[in-house]
C-alpha cells in the first residue's frame, strides 16, 4: 500500500488487492486477531450510513479495538473548524481515522495533515471498501475472479470508479452502460486501462444496457441519485429511465449470473420491484462482506498483514 492511507483503490497494487480479498475470506471463516487491542479509531461521517458505519464499528471491536463516532454537527469539517486542524487534533488522540465525506478533496486534506492512517469510507469520487467487499462476494459465488465479466448499469459514480479500478486489477472484464453526461471520469478510466494492460482485463463503455449485460457473470447497479444530488433527482430519473435492471435485462446475462447492488436501493427506480429478492440477488451477502474485507484492511494497516 502506498503510504499509510487508503483513499482510493489505486493506492493498492494488484497483489495487495488479491491479498486483502484472500485474507478477508480467512477472517470470515476464522477468528479475528486482536491487532487493534489498545487502539482507538475515530469515525468522522458527513453523510448518514447503515452498512459502512455498522460494519466498521463491528470490525474494529472484533479486532480488539475501540472506536467513537463524530457526526457532522459535532465536527463541521471545513465549516466549524478547518480540515487540517481537525486532522492534527485527532492525530493526538486516536490511532486511525475513518472518514465518510461529501468531497474527496476533504479526505485528501485529512490524510495530508493527519499523522495516523486515514481510510475512505465513501467520498464523491470513490468507495474503495465497497469495491473490495464486492470482489470478495464475486469470488465466493463464482470461485474465481480472473476472466469473469461484470456489467455496471447506471451512473459512473464513486462506486463505479472503485469497482472499475478493482476489477481491472483483478482481471475482471468490466462493462459499464451509462447515459451521456454520466460516464466514468477520464482520470479514473486512464488508471484502470493501465491496470487492465497488466491483468488482461477488458473494459467496455457503452450507452446500451443490453450490450453491457449480454453474457456477463455479474450484473451490478446503484442508485441514480446519490446523497448530495437530491436537487437533480427528477432530471436523473428521466435520464436513467431506460437503465432500470429488470427481469428482461437480467435474462440477457448468463443463466447463473448474480445481481449486485451496494444499497440502499430505490426499488422501482434502478431496480424493478422484486428483483433484489430474486434468487440471482446476492445483495445481503454483499453487505455482510463489507465487514470481513474491512477487517482485512485494518489488519493490513495495523497488523502488518
Amino acid at each position: 500500500m502506498k503510504g499509510k492511507d487508503l483513499l482510493s483503490v489505486a493506492d493498492l497494487n494488484n497483489k495487495e488487492v488479491a491479498g486483502l480479498i484472500s485474507n478477508a475470506l480467512k477472517l470470515k471463516r476464522g477468528k479475528a486477531p486482536s491487532v487493534l487491542r489498545g487502539k482507538i479509531i475515530a469515525l468522522i461521517f458527513e453523510k448518514p450510513s447503515l452498512r459502512t458505519r455498522a460494519s466498521f464499528e463491528v470490525a474494529i471491536r472484533q479486532l480488539g479495538g475501540q472506536c467513537f463516532y463524530l457526526s457532522p454537527d459535532e465536527v463541521g469539517l471545513g465549516k466549524r473548524e478547518p480540515v487540517p486542524d481537525v486532522a492534527r487534533v485527532l492525530s493526538r488522540y486516536v490511532d486511525g481515522i475513518i472518514a465518510r465525506t461529501f468531497s474527496h478533496q476533504t479526505l485528501e486534506v485529512l490524510a495530508r495533515y493527519a499523522s495516523v492512517p486515514v481510510i475512505n469510507a465513501l467520498s464523491d469520487h470513490e468507495h474503495p471498501c465497497q469495491a473490495l467487499g464486492d470482489l470478495l462476494t464475486v469470488l465466493e459465488k463464482k470461485g474465481k475472479l480472473e476472466g469473469l465479466a461484470l456489467a455496471f448499469i447506471g451512473d459512473g459514480n464513486n462506486v463505479a470508479h472503485s469497482l472499475l479500478l478493482a476489477s481491472s486489477m483483478a482481471g475482471v472484464h468490466f462493462r459499464i452502460a451509462s447515459p451521456s453526461g454520466y460516464e466514468i471520469k477520464g482520470e479514473v478510466l486512464e488508471k484502470a486501462r493501465k491496470f487492465a494492460a497488466d491483468s488482461g482485463s477488458q473494459i467496455l463503455l457503452t450507452k446500451e444496457p443490453e450490450e453491457a449485460v449480454s453474457g456477463v457473470d455479474v450484473v451490478y447497479t446503484d442508485v441514480w441519485t446519490s446523497m448530495g444530488q437530491e436537487a437533480e433527482a427528477d432530471k436523473r430519473r428521466k435520464d436513467f429511465a431506460r437503465y432500470q435492471v429488470d427481469e428482461k435485462l437480467l435474462s440477457r446475462a448468463k443463466l447463473d449470473a448474480i445481481l449486485m447492488h451496494p444499497m440502499p436501493a430505490h426499488h422501482g427506480e434502478e431496480v424493478a420491484i422484486g428483483v433484489l429478492d430474486s434468487p440471482k440477488s446476492v445483495v445481503f451477502d454483499q453487505a455482510e462482506n463489507r465487514l470481513h474485507v474491512q477487517k482485512a484492511l485494518l489488519v493490513h494497516l495495523f497488523g502488518g498483514g
